[in-house]
């Protein structure tokens, strides 16, 4: 007998717990672990879910919150219930999810391929994708009694987590790398969070900002290191199949920085496929910048896992060296029978002007790296004329222009010592007797 789905809104987790993608070691939801402590970190926690427990086999209107158009219609999948303070609070005052798919017809024919759609996440409120991973960490924050929230971001989830940050009155601390373009640090900045510019590459920016977060105790968002961002971002996956009438395209393309996002739509669609609500899985296809090729260097030489690369794209969402999600990003890949592929900033910046002349959609350059890998996977033979494809606009080419004001920004030295110098905010649960030398040399 199936059991009943709980009520619309119940806030239990006890039909969840992570589980480390490492070492496969369980620990319960209301643990804020981060990474897996018994790998030292470097394990990611993975959500599993009694999916009998919430309707398994049962129309998807049956488990979803159907009078939700957010991210929230999802919640029972979710890692912390849709009734619980901190998503109530969010949910009614900054509604990310729920965003456009548009069919590209004429962008299809010239493409050769059967059907394509454009996932545009530029429709979140802060114009990127990364809202979805914000407000669930938002929600968790609150939920845990956490005062201030902090981040490092190339851009977009900076901007994502100040505006849900500043909708529920959180503080908000956002690390971003030298270079980081105007547009995304006035964004921020508006937000009214504390923006600190560092001096050093993404990698070293994530560095800093995690150990910033020990050393003053506030609840940290980075991407992957935090479960709740791949959760958050697997409900755009959820929404991709349910928009095609709970149906799966053949295969979806997304842009590859961190890893995280091609995660992220590995678990909506295994949630999906767990749930009965579609009947196999589409291929993934990571696409990166080959300026920034970690990712794709690792599926090429036929590697578990990602070694640092060096990274040079100009397409600075995804220029990373050092992915923060690059194991599991890889197993995604395999486990679709998908594959990864690499562009050259040229095709890149040539495919944010015709991906928008020919379907509407403006994609800053890191979205459009999805765009410019089309051409070559249809003449490869990867994809064809009887191919259903997605192709995920992460975030609006309006976030690359160029500003007339770069905002209030602090410039610093990645060296915690030197934001310790700025006075930072503590958190509720701040250890002050922390020893900065210590935190740097072990993040």
């Amino acid at each position: 007998m199936t059991p009943p789905v709980p009520a619309a809104g119940a806030a239990g987790t006890d039909h969840l717990r992570w589980q480390c993608s490492r070492c496969a070691a369980f620990s319960p939801v209301g643990d804020l672990r981060y990474a897996c402590t018994r790998c030292r970190w470097s394990g990611r926690l993975t959500l599993v879910i009694d999916y009998e427990r919430i309707g398994a086999g049962r129309p998807p209107a049956d488990v979803l919150l159907t009078d939700e158009h957010s991210l929230w219609r999802y919640a029972r999948l979710l890692p912390l219930g849709a009734g619980g303070g901190g998503a109530r609070r969010v949910r009614s005052r900054y509604v990310a999810g729920w965003t456009p798919m548009h069919r590209a017809d004429r962008l299809a024919h010239r493409l050769g391929l059967g059907r394509l759609w454009i996932k545009d996440e530029a429709g979140n409120p802060s114009g990127a994708l990364k809202d979805r991973a914000s407000v669930v960490a938002v929600a968790d924050a609150l939920d845990r009694g956490r005062n201030v929230i902090a981040t490092a971001s190339s851009g977009n989830a900076g901007a994502a987590l100040a505006g849900a940050a500043a909708a529920v009155g959180l503080r908000c601390v956002v690390f971003v790398p030298r270079g980081t373009p105007p547009a995304k640090v006035t964004q921020i900045s508006r937000y009214g969070a504390r923006v600190l510019v560092v001096d050093g590459d993404y990698d070293a920016t994530v560095r800093l900002s995690t150990a910033a977060c020990r050393r003053w105790g506030w609840y940290c968002r980075n991407t992957a290191y935090n479960p709740c961002t791949a959760e958050g971002k697997k409900t755009a996956a959820l929404e991709i199949v349910e928009q095609l009438g709970w149906s799966a395209p053949d295969a979806v393309v997304a842009p590859v920085g961190d890893g995280n996002i091609l995660v992220g739509l590995y678990r909506g669609l295994c949630d999906a496929r767990a749930m009965g609500w579609i009947d196999r899985m589409p291929r993934l296809i990571g696409v990166q910048a080959a300026a920034s090729p970690a990712v794709h260097r690792a599926w090429a030489r036929g590697a578990a896992d990602v070694r640092p690369a060096p990274a040079g794209t100009r397409a600075e969402s995804i220029n990373v060296g050092e992915p923060q999600d690059g194991f599991r990003a890889l197993a995604a890949v395999r486990n679709t029978a998908g594959l990864m592929a690499a562009v050259e900033d040229e095709e890149i910046f040539a495919a944010v002007d015709w991906l928008a002349a020919e379907s509407g959609v403006y994609a800053e350059p890191a979205s459009a790296a999805g765009a410019a890998a089309l051409p070559a996977l249809v003449a490869r033979g990867e994809l064809g004329s009887a191919d259903h494809v997605v192709l995920l606009n992460t975030g609006s080419g309006l976030k690359t222009a160029p500003s007339a004001n770069g905002g209030s920004a602090i410039p610093v030295a990645a060296d915690l010592h030197a934001v310790a110098a700025l006075g930072m905010p503590d958190a509720l649960d701040a250890d002050s007797e922390v020893d900065l030398d210590e935190l740097e040399q072990q993040w």
